[in-house]
Parts: C-alpha cells; sequence; structure tokens
C-alpha cells in the first residue's frame, strides 16, 4: 500500500513538472514570436523615418518626378498608420519598398544627386534597413516553426490544447510580391 502511495505521488510529481515545463516552453516561445514582430516593426518604422529626408534631398534634383515622390509618401502613410496589424504593415512596407526602387532609379538620371553626399548615405541606410528587415521575417518565421514544432508534436500538442494555444502563421509573401518590380518612366 505504501509503495502504491509512493508510485502515485512520484508519476503526480512528474506529470506537475511536465505541466510547468510545457507551460514555460509556450511562454518563452511566445515571447519570441512576440519579439521578431516588434523587430519587424522596429525596422520598418526606421525606414520610414528615413524616407522624408530622402524625399528632400531628392527634391531638389528632380522637382519634375513629382509622381513619385508623391507615391513614395503615400506608401510611407499608408506604412505608418497600418497599426499592429502584421499583414497589412508588411505589404504598406513592401509598396514602400517598391516606390523606393523607383525613386532610386530617378537617380540614375542625375549624375549630381547620385554622387549627393546625403543621397548616399540615405541609400546606404536604406540597404541596410532591407537587410535587416529581411532578417527579422526570417527570425520570426524561424520563431513560429519552433512554436509550431512545439505545438504539432507529442506530447506538446496535448499541453498545447490543455493551456489553449493556437497555431500561429508564417509571413507569407503574396504571388504579387515575388514578381520583379518593373521600373518604368
Amino acid at each position: 500500500m505504501a509503495m502504491l502511495l509512493w508510485v502515485i505521488i512520484a508519476i503526480l510529481f512528474l506529470i506537475s513538472i511536465m505541466m510547468i515545463y510545457y507551460f514555460n516552453r509556450f511562454a518563452v516561445l511566445q515571447n519570441r514570436i512576440e519579439n521578431s514582430f516588434s523587430q519587424i516593426d522596429v525596422q520598418l518604422k526606421k525606414r520610414a523615418d528615413l524616407v522624408p529626408n530622402l524625399i528632400e534631398t531628392v527634391k531638389g534634383y528632380a522637382k519634375h518626378e513629382k509622381s513619385i515622390m508623391e507615391s513614395v509618401s503615400a506608401a510611407r502613410k499608408a506604412m505608418i498608420s497600418a497599426g499592429a496589424n502584421i499583414q497589412k504593415k508588411i505589404k504598406a512596407g513592401d509598396v514602400l519598398q517598391n516606390a523606393l526602387g523607383r525613386l532610386f532609379a530617378i537617380a540614375e538620371n542625375y549624375p549630381n544627386l547620385k554622387a549627393n553626399e546625403n543621397f548616399l548615405q540615405l541609400q546606404t541606410e536604406l540597404a541596410a534597413i532591407e537587410d535587416k528587415v529581411a532578417y527579422a521575417r526570417q527570425y520570426y518565421n524561424d520563431s513560429i516553426l519552433e512554436y509550431d514544432n512545439l505545438f504539432r508534436t507529442f506530447p506538446g500538442n496535448m499541453f498545447a490544447r490543455i493551456y489553449g494555444k493556437k497555431h500561429h502563421d508564417y509571413l507569407q509573401i503574396t504571388e504579387a510580391e515575388r514578381k520583379v518590380p518593373k521600373v518604368s518612366f
């Protein structure tokens, strides 16, 4: 009888340890996902903050390219107003990136602009931010992968149901975003 009691206590202790472990593991992974989303948001904000400086630098050289300037400004405004919706924010960021690509294409027609120190510095900063955005997206998807591996494997899937955890979606690139942007004047 005493032996049976010890076995039951040991099993309950083991179950308690597993419940604590999986609860904490899901919490850590959820925090990592939220952090990686925040990193994407930070990089998109940095890119949006550089745009007004870039536009001002280009305006002096390309006064007749007003439609490009307006599209860059509109894309920046859309990205900032996207709020907390990651899909809208990413899509608006991609529209901004496309508009910036057209803006940089304009620079090819203005040798003085291409040589302008401010323009070159802003272009370098934007390129660095693009790299960081790509890395942050990759880190976000890697975090989702780790969470989903725990979410879908045994015994993690049991604990996910117990704790009411839900599946997370990867950041997806739409078919339109996969196409190479077409720049024409």
